[in-house]
């Protein structure tokens, strides 16, 4: 079952959603393969920290963080990878590494690549090992308002 936060806010704004099981697997490429997504339309949920401060960098899985562009692009003075000491006690309904890409719900800012923004649907974790969901592109940017920034750079 996706997150107990995630789901309720889902129902309550009542957006159409997928659930999607797959076996237990570890990293975007392996959960993407898993469940047959393709690397363009699995969002990945990547944790940084802009001037010290958390926020979610969501792009597909086909990409990699370019952190100096996201610094940037965002205006920030510095971006870089957050630990997960850092960041596992805001998510205490997720399974570590599984975070869905709501910071909205997580008290932090979403920023999204430019090109996760041309999917009409996306596939993300639902807050656990085993578990995704498929939603369309414009409802998640209607509930999540992320700021949308070029950041991902190809694997």
């Amino acid at each position: 079952m996706p997150s107990r936060k995630l789901k309720a806010f889902l129902d309550e704004q009542h957006v159409k959603y997928v659930s999607i099981q797959h076996s237990r697997a570890y990293t975007a490429s392996e959960i993407a393969a898993s469940a047959h997504v393709s690397g363009r339309e699995f969002a990945k949920t990547v944790i940084v920290k802009l001037e010290g401060e958390l926020a979610m960098a969501v792009l597909p899985s086909s990409h990699k963080v370019d952190f100096d562009l996201l610094g940037e692009t965002a205006g920030a003075q510095g971006a870089e990878l957050a630990t997960e000491a850092e960041f596992r006690e805001r998510f205490p309904d997720c399974d570590v590494g599984a975070m869905p890409p709501f910071g909205n719900l997580y008290g932090m800012d979403t920023y999204v690549a430019e090109a996760l923004t041309e999917n009409a649907e996306i596939v993300f974790n639902a807050g656990t090992l085993t578990e995704l969901i498929r939603m369309r592109y414009a409802d998640f940017a209607r509930l999540v308002n992320p700021v949308v920034l070029r950041f991902a750079a190809r694997v």
